[in-house]
This record gives C-alpha cells, sequence and structure tokens, in this order.
C-alpha cells in the first residue's frame, strides 16, 4: 500500500498525501492546508538552490504534485548558505527566521528519510554551508579554502 509510510526505505514510493500526513505529524501543523503550504514553500525554495543529478534523482522520488513545484523553480544565479536559506525563505512566505527554519527542518528531515542516506549525502555535498543542520544532521565536512 503506498499511503503506508516506509520512510526508513527510499525505494518505496510515497503518496502526495502521505507526505502531508508525515510533515503535518513532525512539524505539529493544525492541519493537512497548513502542511501542504509549507511543503510547497520549502520544496519550490528548494527546487532554486538545487542543480544536476541531485535535483532529477530526488525529483524522482517525490509525488507528482510535490516533484512539479520542486522542478517548477529555476535554479538560482548563486546558492544561498542554510542561513541564507531561511532568512529567503522567510522573505518569501511572510514569517519570522524562526518559524522558516522549523518549515524547512520539518520538511527537510522527512526529506531526508525519503532520499536515504546515499542522496542525501549527495545533496548536502552540493549546497553551501548550514544545509546538514537543517536537514537534522550534523555538519562535519571541512570546507577547503582556495589557495
Amino acid at each position: 500500500m503506498t499511503d503506508q509510510l516506509h520512510l526508513d526505505r527510499p525505494d518505496v514510493a510515497m503518496s502526495f498525501p502521505a507526505l502531508l500526513a508525515k510533515v503535518r505529524y513532525e512539524g505539529a501543523y493544525p492541519t493537512e492546508e497548513k502542511a501542504r503550504e509549507v511543503t510547497l514553500q520549502v520544496l519550490g525554495a528548494l527546487g532554486r538552490q538545487l542543480t544536476g543529478d541531485e535535483r532529477v534523482a530526488l525529483a524522482a522520488l517525490l509525488p507528482l504534485e510535490a516533484a512539479l513545484e520542486f522542478t517548477g523553480q529555476a535554479p538560482a544565479a548563486e546558492q544561498l548558505t542554510g542561513w541564507g536559506f531561511v532568512k529567503d525563505l522567510a522573505r518569501r512566505t511572510g514569517t519570522t527566521p524562526a518559524v522558516a527554519r522549523w518549515n524547512a527542518g520539518t520538511v527537510f528531515s522527512v526529506l531526508a528519510r525519503l532520499a536515504g542516506p546515499d542522496l542525501l549525502a549527495d545533496i548536502l555535498n552540493q549546497l553551501p554551508d548550514g544545509y546538514p543542520l537543517l536537514f537534522g544532521r550534523p555538519e562535519l565536512r571541512l570546507r577547503q579554502s582556495a589557495a
């Protein structure tokens, strides 16, 4: 049954209602509509940051409605740091940075389990500093400074 939540197995497809149910539960949102709004806002914002094979692979795992929002955003000319992502999300959604951080962290934690460890590692390697914490992971990588 595709509506069951099998987030420990990234190969199992998830329906859009199941994705929203998971986001609603994880974020303690009062309604499914609020979970839908937050999910689509965060996916759209992430769609502006992620490019290449990782973007395609993540989109393939998402339910159609979520994938369309994610891939419907043109990648930004310049990637934002994790904190920049939160501030941009807050500005675009008319919320505070604290609320935007909560919303991003909620959706990203669900995406992390959906993607699985290998794809998540590839996604985090592509994104600038600050994203691992948004995905509920420690930031362990060291950046090499340009010589």
